[in-house]
């Protein structure tokens, strides 16, 4: 089994950053690709950002300039950088990962449970 565990969220100013971080546990053989996901109260869940095995990445463009997605390989973790938060980018986050678990095994995506981020005005 395979456990993404998010941490980083919390409540800013507009302007303001935070840095999410996730990081993934359990069976694991390698990691594909990485993205960040978000879902804003009463409205459907966005992708955020993506990052490829090769370190490839890529936005959404209300976020391009302003987040940067990372891994780091040797601590299956992947990270989003957000700067000059706004206050739609108000939402829980969520990782998700494309975990093979031995060499012979599918890639699976993998959820972590979300975390909170709250940009006030």
């Amino acid at each position: 089994q395979v456990q993404l565990v998010e941490s980083g969220g919390g409540l800013v100013q507009a302007g303001g950053s935070l840095r999410l971080s996730c990081a993934a546990s359990g069976s694991i053989f390698s990691i594909n690709n990485m993205a960040w996901y978000r879902q804003a109260p009463g409205k459907q869940r966005e992708w955020v950002a993506g990052i490829t095995s090769g370190g490839g990445t890529n936005y959404r463009d209300s976020v391009k300039g302003r987040f940067t997605i990372s891994r780091d390989d040797a601590k299956n973790t992947v990270y989003l950088q957000m700067n000059t938060l706004k206050p739609e980018d108000t939402a829980v986050y969520s990782c998700v990962a494309d975990v093979r678990a031995v060499p012979t095994s599918r890639y699976t995506d993998y959820w972590g449970q979300g975390t909170q981020v709250t940009v006030s005005s």
